[in-house]
């Protein structure tokens, strides 16, 4: 995923799995702590769905829509931790375990809610 794509530019696009199927739309983005780099994305899937966080890395951004190079299964499946909240390290890393992804060990804040529709990003901390 680009790094410097601002977070709020994500909120609103529509993201699809690796096989093209629609998965739903970017509701919210997280932010790691430590490196303010947007790190999962909360995304809308039906009308009477859930948020399902998705990794933004290895996710890509083309053609103004977010590419997942996961199964919509699979997304559809992911931990639930509502979305408006910190994660905590321990949720981020279930999260990477559903994933099947390797991931160093999380520094102490990871997580940090960034946007959602109508909200500014919030410097630092929790929401």
């Amino acid at each position: 995923m680009q790094t410097d794509i601002d977070p709020r530019n994500l909120i609103g696009r529509k993201a699809f799995d690796l096989h093209g199927a629609r998965i739903g739309t970017v509701d919210e983005v997280y932010l790691d702590d430590a490196t303010g780099v947007p790190e999962w994305a909360a995304i809308r899937t039906g009308l009477f769905s859930r948020d399902a966080f998705v990794p933004l890395e290895p996710s890509e951004l083309v053609a103004g829509t977010l590419r997942v190079p996961f199964e919509r299964a699979l997304i559809r499946d992911a931990p639930d931790f509502g979305v408006g909240r910190h994660l905590s390290p321990e949720q981020e890393l279930r999260l990477y375990h559903h994933y099947g992804l390797d991931v160093a060990s999380p520094g102490p804040d990871v997580g940090e809610w960034a946007a959602g529709p109508g909200d500014e990003p919030e410097p630092s901390g929790e929401r």
